[in-house]
Formats: C-alpha cells, structure tokens, sequence
C-alpha cells in the first residue's frame, strides 16, 4: 500500500499533463531535469510554418494548443485541439524540421516544455519511452483523419456541438468553454456570422447560452444527440493504443 501511495504521489507532483503521467518513474526521470513549465496566453504563437522545431510544449490543466492550416484565401482553418493528452512540436522527429502549420495557444494555462535535443537523447536511453511518443504520434494522426472525415461529411451543427464537447472535455469545465463565435468560426472553417446562426439556433433549443467571450452548455446531453461521433472515434483510438492518456468524464470524476 505504501508503495502504491508512493507512486501515485510521484506521478501527482508532476505538470498536469496526461502523458507526462502516463511515463514510468524510470522514464520520467530522464526528463524531468529538464522540463520546464511556463503559462501561455490564449493567442500566443508557438510555431509558424517553417519555423525550426526546436521545443515539445505539453499543454496541462485546462490549457489547449491548436493547428491552423493558412488558405490561399487568407483565412485559417483549425484542424486539431491538443490539451493535457498530449504535446505539439517534435513529438517523432528528431526535431530542427521546419513547422508545416501555425501551432498557437488556443486557451491559456500552463504549458510544460522540454527542448527536442533532449527529449531525443532520453529516448535513445529508452525504448519505453520512444514507444510511447510513437503510440502518441499514432492517436495524433489519428484525430487529423478523423477531423479530415469529419470536416467532409459533417454538417456544421454537429461539427459545432463536437468541437465545444471536445474543448469541455480537454478543460475540465462541465458548464463552459471560453470559446468566442470568432474562435468557433475558425474552427469550423466558415465565417463568423454562420457561427453566430448556429450558436443562435442551439440557444432556441435551450442546449447553450453565450456570454462574452464564453458559450454556456445549458443541455449536455441534447448537445450530445447533436454532435457526430468523431470524437469517440478518436477516444476509442487513445484508449486502444495509449490507455489512461485521453481525458474522460470518468477518469476526472475517479
């Protein structure tokens, strides 16, 4: 019992990120004198395309990093949210390749940092731990086809109520994302007024209220029934291949 205590109050004490916890006490060691953690503002860049990939940033608590894909017509579409399931920036790479997208803060909060040099040396000290990057690397690609799919056959009613669940899952919130309509105009890849129709007609069917800068989830489970079920593809992946890493109402509860 005391080593089960022991374990469980080493794994607490590190950055509040999913798959920092998920590495073994052996493998975390290899890192931990060199991670840093540092709160990052919503909005702020990480990396821009071409930019050399030279730092993991690991999103913890309530924080979220996005993918913005640049169009030729000057506006960006989001692909992927990745909060304290994961980390951007040199996940397989032996880092210093240039950045295909804008990776930027999409909700501040802490975000643990580790520089690509060293995060490839431990990984040369542990065939563990690369496993578990290249089973990360693996969900990861898995949510790019998924939202690629989802992007296609979707309407933008579900994809609307998927994005806001996934965003309330990776927070923690239960009532609330702060999630303007130009933010979900951006993730859905439509204009700000076509947002602000289907936030307004979600508010009609008493599922969600809008404050300033946030949406109010008044009906989970009717926000559910209206969502596709993209994003249990994607846990269902996480859970097969990476157990324990993908936040669950659940596990939160636990």
């Amino acid at each position: 019992m005391d080593a089960r205590i022991s374990k469980t109050t080493e794994v607490e004490s590190r950055p509040a990120n999913n798959l920092l916890r998920r590495l073994n006490q052996a493998d975390y060691a290899l890192l931990a004198p060199h991670v840093t953690v540092e709160i990052s503002a919503a909005g702020q860049l990480l990396y821009s395309p071409g930019d050399d990939v030279q730092v993991v940033h690991f999103p913890c608590g309530p924080a979220l990093a996005t993918f913005l894909v640049p169009n030729e017509d000057g506006r960006d579409v989001e692909t992927i949210l990745v909060g304290r399931e994961g980390a951007v920036g040199g996940i397989v790479s032996e880092g210093f390749l240039p950045a295909y997208t804008r990776i930027c803060v999409k909700f501040g909060g802490p975000f643990a940092r580790v520089h690509v040099a060293k995060l490839e040396a431990a990984k040369l000290r542990s065939a563990s731990l690369r496993n578990i990057f290249a089973r990360y690397a693996d969900c990861m690609l898995a949510q790019i086809f998924q939202s690629t799919a989802c992007n296609a056959i979707h309407s933008i009613e579900q994809r609307t109520a998927k994005w806001i669940l996934a965003a309330m899952e990776r927070t923690g919130d239960e009532d609330s994302v702060p999630l303007t309509h130009e933010q979900l105009a951006t993730l859905l890849g439509v204009g700000r007024s076509y947002a602000s129709r289907v936030l307004q007609s979600f508010k009609a069917e008493r599922i969600l209220d809008t404050r300033r800068g946030s949406i109010l989830v008044r009906n989970r489970d009717g926000l559910r029934l209206r969502a596709c079920l993209c994003n249990d593809a994607v846990k269902m992946h996480f859970e097969e291949v990476l157990r324990g890493v993908y936040p669950t109402e659940e596990r939160e509860a636990g």
